[in-house]
């Protein structure tokens, strides 16, 4: 079963909930007020007064050694007591509690009566009483100095009359403190408080006030029943350096004869806490289930949490440690024992930390408001966290940064938890449950961690485990909640190996955070095109490339060429199917300006997603950029570094390229059978890791999705074989290729390459037939079918067919000669033709004359080629013997050339050139063709 959440369970006192006791003010007690009656209730009158205040362990101390004194008694009390605590520690409440005790009589209410008992007291002691408030004092005709409003108040007229003339002039020796005194006739007490504050305002009296406190600790010393009791503010904020002066020489007197006191011991604050602000704390069974429910929690995990939480009698054993820490949470609650605990441990140092006071207003606030808060966010936390402070709250936050002293911290708060555009609020967004506003929570508990006045300004991650976990929430959603927030924040830093602290400067990730706000349009747009054409010209190894054209502007600026074109589209022109982006790409695949396309099937279009994810990348690293050059060159101080800056500057690169990868996702390609003519491949999300190059990843995606292949099958051209040319079986080869390269077939990686290497294969292994240059008899002039090819054969021309293998056994099969007639005259009858079942006879071979080659008749003829690979020893002879043989006995000599060679990269331009000039030195230049080719792999 779910623990209660605490705003169900306690009754805050009306003026909290109403808002009422926001000001510390609220908190403070005005001494002089009190004994002249015009304070409010709570504080005037005995019974309620008493109502409030809580009787700690130290103010019991306090009020014992004053009262048994003022009884007679000398054992175990001293005649000065001078209250040391900061502002707000509670010096002005210990007063009035003795002012009330010894001047109430009978309106102190019955149920003291167990204190009185515990003070070893039979009855209450009664006291003429001296009040001297330094900063509400002014002199009065008659009483126009502290001394003589001190004789009056204890003697009147005659304690006047005591001092004589010469005290308006000069303060009274001992003696003349002593005869005062005799005239109480009975027990004295004496309560000094704002002694500063008189010496400040009443600056020609200093001296003469110095020497009248020096008697008067002598005279209340040698008195049985007097006591003096001076509260001394143990911080030195907000005084002069004269204060400070008079501090030291008022202090020095008073602890000549004076036991120090501190007003309100540390440990009693969530009792005085508790005390004050709520009325009503819920059922103590349910306190104790909670404070039981965190003590196990935090057992279970005691090697995460700070260890001072579990100190325990090592003859005790863990069970007694255990239920120390239930009864710590349940002395606390509804806080959670690290809320109260961190002003005790951390703030109590901070000069200007008024730590009754401030601390009650502070905390009024808080529970007013977040309690408020739970309740209409259904809320289920059973304590007030560290991690609930309202920060969001303009007033509390004034107040927290009061006590801190460091209203510096506001701009920090805002820019990293509680502004409109806090760093906190994107972590936050998708929290829900005990996670709900996780990242901020975390934030506020390092704020009161680690903004205290110890040496140590570090909130460290057992203390915000400690300070935020419990049943419902693990640790290790804080340790990332914290790692995240550091992460993203402006003014959050990590500290050594497990703290964090927020601090008035920024981090090098508000810097360039403000860099970035600075910089200009054009700039960000030329380092993204620049950045997305880096990434896509990357190059890891010699693998197969693709032509890449980058950001057209409009369609002529795409190329219409028969080979495959990869075309990345401008960062802004972010696919979606319904825009206008989608009909341009459309119109620009199907035409080149005002022409149709021959080659659409050889573009694919690359576009980026919608989103600022990239551009907002980009303008990171321009910022981390800017920021590196600041600090290489001292701009930025002492306290960043060049090593501070070169992993972030690295890390943006890293994530703008990230970004490209992730970035452009989706491929358009020539489809007919879609109607916009295009079809949509969605890559998703890549990384540089996954493939060699963008390229490259886009052409292996293609080929998964069957749209690109690397070579083609027979098969696969058959079963593709044109219905118009079905019948003919002759399919030419520029409408082959052309059919590859529109899309109307696959697309292959390199058109030209693949069918000049795959149809001398079809032939050979008498899949196709390869023919050309039909005669006027309707026969080939020259056929290829079973016959080795050369790859310069075959030819993108409208004459050069491919043959399905029926056309190409049609073709080879020799045609049967008409009989020629008989020439006039002739006897010989004709030969009969063989019966069938006897064998044609056998024409009888021709004689052949040794050493002499074959002449070719006049009535057919036989074209000799001469193919294959000569090796470059041999093209000297060649010119002398072959070709000096085909030329002389043949007809129509025709040659043909291939020569390839491959040079360095850096040679080839030199090359080029010198062959151009050596063609036209031959006359050659208009006959062969230079063709510079790229390697595989490399650029083209």
């Amino acid at each position: 079963m779910p623990l209660p959440a605490w705003y169900k369970v306690v009754t805050p006192r009306p003026e909290v909930r109403e808002g009422r006791s926001f000001s510390p003010d609220e908190f403070a007690i005005a001494l002089d007020q009190v004994v002249a009656g015009t304070a409010p209730p709570d504080y005037r009158d005995p019974a309620q007064f008493f109502s409030r205040t809580v009787f700690t362990d130290a103010l019991t101390d306090h009020l014992g050694m004053v009262l048994r004194r003022l009884d007679g008694r000398t054992a175990n009390t001293a005649p000065v007591l001078s209250l040391v605590t900061q502002f707000g520690g509670g010096k002005t409440h210990t007063l009035t509690a003795l002012y009330h005790l010894v001047t109430a009589g009978s309106r102190i209410p019955p149920y003291l009566d167990d204190l009185r008992r515990r003070l070893d007291l039979s009855n209450w002691p009664s006291a003429k009483t001296a009040v001297f408030v330094g900063g509400a004092w002014d002199p009065k005709p008659g009483r126009e100095t502290p001394w003589m409003e001190i004789a009056w108040q204890i003697a009147g007229d005659a304690g006047l009359a005591a001092l004589g003339a010469s005290a308006r002039r000069s303060p009274p020796g001992t003696e003349t403190v002593g005869r005062v005194f005799a005239l109480a006739n009975g027990p004295i007490l004496l309560l000094f408080d704002e002694v500063l504050n008189f010496l400040n305002r009443h600056d020609g009296m200093a001296d003469h006030f110095h020497a009248f406190l020096q008697n008067l600790t002598v005279a209340v010393t040698g008195a049985t029943q007097a006591v003096a009791v001076i509260s001394l503010p143990r911080s030195q904020t907000e005084m002069t350096d004269r204060d400070v002066v008079w501090q030291e020489r008022i202090t020095k007197i008073v602890r000549r004869v004076a036991k120090d006191l501190m007003a309100n011991d540390e440990s009693d604050i969530s009792e005085v806490v508790r005390q004050r602000l709520f009325e009503n704390l819920g059922e103590k069974r349910i306190r104790r289930k909670v404070a039981k429910a965190y003590a196990e929690w935090c057992f279970e995990r005691n090697a995460r949490l700070p260890q001072q939480w579990f100190a325990a009698d090592a003859a005790q054993g863990n069970t007694r440690a255990k239920e120390l820490l239930a009864q710590r949470f349940e002395a606390c609650y509804p806080f959670h024992p690290a809320t109260l605990s961190v002003f005790r441990r951390k703030w109590q140092a901070l000069p200007q930390f008024q730590q009754t006071r401030g601390a009650l207003a502070m905390l009024a606030q808080w529970v007013s408001w977040a309690s408020k808060a739970q309740f209409q966010q259904a809320r289920r936390e059973p304590l007030i966290t560290l991690g609930s402070a309202p920060l969001e709250v303009s007033d509390f936050r004034a107040i927290v940064l009061g006590q801190l002293g460091e209203q510096r911290l506001d701009a920090a708060i805002e820019a990293d938890l509680t502004g409109d555009t806090a760093r906190a609020l994107p972590l936050d967004a998708d929290a829900r449950g005990p996670l709900r506003d996780i990242h901020r929570r975390v934030g506020a508990t390092i704020l009161f961690e680690s903004s205290g006045g110890q040496v140590d300004k570090v909130a460290h991650l057992p203390e915000l485990r400690f300070a935020l976990t419990g049943p419902e929430l693990d640790t290790a959603s804080i340790d990332s909640a914290a790692a995240a927030l550091e992460g993203s924040a402006f003014f959050i830093r990590k500290v050594g190996t497990d703290g964090y602290r927020i601090h008035q400067e920024a981090t090098l990730r508000k810097v360039v955070a403000d860099r970035r706000a600075s910089l200009d349009e054009k700039e960000v747009r030329d380092e993204l095109l620049k950045f997305v054409r880096r990434e896509f010209e990357r190059r890891k190894s010699n693998r197969r490339r693709t032509k890449v054209v980058f950001f057209p502007e409009e369609g002529p600026a795409v190329p219409d060429e028969p080979w495959l074109t990869l075309v990345v589209l401008d960062p802004v022109a972010e696919w979606q199917p319904e825009e206008p982006i989608a009909h341009q790409v459309a119109g620009w695949t199907a035409r080149r300006g005002l022409s149709p396309r021959l080659y659409p099937g050889c573009l694919i279009w690359c576009a980026k997603k919608p989103g600022r994810e990239l551009q907002d990348r980009v303008e990171t690293l321009l910022a981390w950029r800017q920021v590196k050059a600041e600090v290489d060159r001292g701009a930025l101080g002492p306290e960043y570094s060049t090593d501070a800056v070169r992993t972030p500057l690295r890390e943006a690169e890293d994530a703008a390229r990230d970004e490209v990868w992730a970035g452009y996702r989706y491929l358009l390609v020539a489809d007919r059978r879609e109607e916009t003519g295009l079809r949509v491949l969605d890559l998703g999300a890549g990384h540089p890791s996954s493939s060699d190059t963008l390229p490259e990843r886009i052409v292996s995606a293609l080929m998964a999705e069957g749209l690109l292949n690397e070579t083609v099958g027979a098969g696969y051209i058959d079963r593709n074989w044109p219905p118009e040319f079905r019948e003919s079986g002759a399919w030419p080869l520029t409408g082959l290729r052309q059919s590859f390269l529109s899309g109307a077939l696959t697309r292959l990686l390199d058109t030209d390459r693949v069918l000049q290497q795959k149809i001398p294969a079809f032939v050979q292994e008498r899949e196709f037939g390869l023919a050309s240059q039909i005669n006027d008899d309707g026969r080939y002039e020259r056929l290829w079918y079973g016959d080795l090819v050369a790859s310069e054969e075959v030819a993108f021309e409208d004459d050069v067919y491919l043959l399905t293998r029926k056309k190409a056994e049609e073709a080879q099969a020799p045609e049967t000669a008409p009989p020629e007639p008989e020439p006039p005259g002739s006897d010989e009858a004709p030969p009969k033709p063989p019966k069938p079942d006897e064998d044609p006879p056998t024409p009888p071979e021709p004689p052949v004359e040794p050493d002499r080659e074959e002449q070719p008749t006049a009535a057919c003829s036989t074209t000799v080629r001469l193919v294959g690979t000569v090796p470059s020893e041999s093209w000297n002879r060649i010119g002398t013997s072959l070709v000096t043989t085909m030329r002389s006995r043949g007809k129509a000599l025709q040659a043909r050339i291939e020569l390839t060679a491959t040079v360095p990269g850096g040679e080839a331009d030199a090359v080029v050139s010198d062959l151009r000039s050596q063609l036209a030195d031959l006359k050659l230049d208009e006959t062969l063709r230079l063709v510079p080719t790229a390697a595989p792999g490399e650029d083209e």
